[in-house]
C-alpha cells in the first residue's frame, strides 16, 4: 500500500495572520512579512503531524493511494477521512497496461473513522494477477481555514506555536506533542475494536 499526497496545502488556507496574533508577534512594522516562510513552515509542519495522529485531513486536497488487492471486495476501508469525492479508479497490469474504471461504479460510504469505498454492484473489479489498483480521491474536513473544526484549528496552532517555541532545541523531550494538543485531538484519533479491523 503506497498512499502519495497529490497536491498540497495552498499557502492562502494556512492562517498566518491567526498564527501571529496566537505567538503575540509585533504588527505595524515594515518588515512584518519577513517571518511569513518561517510560520508557513511550522504551520505546515503541525499539520502534518496531527493528520498522521489522527488519519484525518484537515484542508482538502487530492491523494493517490494504491494497492496490491482489496482486503474485502465488498468494500475497502479508505486510509484517510473525511473523503470527499472519487476521482479515478485504475487497474494496473504486471506489463503496467491501464484500465480505468468509471467512478459511476462506485460510491463512497461516510464514516467518521473508517469511510469505504463501495462497489454499485455485487463486489469490487477483480484486481490483475501480479497487478495493482490505483485510487485518487479528494479528503479533508474544509477548503479553508475558517471552516476547520475548532478545536482542530486550535491544536494546529498550538502544536506550531511549540515547534516555534522550541525551534532550536533538538531534543527529544522538547520535541514531543504538547498534552494540550493530544487532548484536543483524541476524538479524532481511530478507534480499533478488534486486531486487524479497518486496515
Amino acid at each position: 500500500m503506497m498512499l502519495i499526497e497529490e497536491t498540497t496545502v495552498p499557502d492562502q488556507a494556512l492562517p498566518v495572520d491567526a498564527f501571529k496574533s496566537h505567538l503575540r508577534l509585533g504588527t505595524g512594522f515594515g518588515e512584518d512579512g519577513l517571518q511569513d516562510p518561517v510560520l508557513k513552515g511550522f504551520l505546515r509542519a503541525a499539520i502534518a503531524a496531527i493528520e498522521a495522529r489522527t488519519s484525518k485531513i484537515l484542508v482538502i486536497r487530492q491523494f493517490c493511494w494504491t494497492l496490491a488487492g482489496w482486503r474485502d471486495r465488498s468494500g475497502q476501508v479508505m486510509p484517510v477521512a473525511p473523503v470527499t469525492d472519487l476521482v479515478q479508479v485504475t487497474l494496473v497490469n504486471a506489463q503496467d497496461y491501464e484500465t480505468d474504471i468509471p467512478v459511476a461504479q462506485f460510491r463512497i460510504e461516510p464514516d467518521s473513522q473508517r469511510p469505504r469505498l463501495r462497489p454499485l454492484g455485487a463486489a469490487l473489479p477483480m484486481v490483475p494477477p501480479s497487478g495493482r489498483v490505483r485510487i485518487r480521491f479528494r479528503a479533508g474536513f474544509a477548503a479553508n481555514w475558517e471552516a476547520l473544526p475548532a478545536d482542530l484549528g486550535q491544536a494546529v496552532l498550538l502544536l506550531a506555536s511549540h515547534y516555534y517555541e522550541y525551534r532550536h532545541e533538538t531534543a527529544l523531550g522538547e520535541g514531543c506533542m504538547p498534552f494540550g494538543v493530544t487532548s484536543l485531538v483524541q476524538r479524532y484519533r481511530p478507534i480499533r475494536l478488534t486486531p486487524g479491523y479497518g486496515q
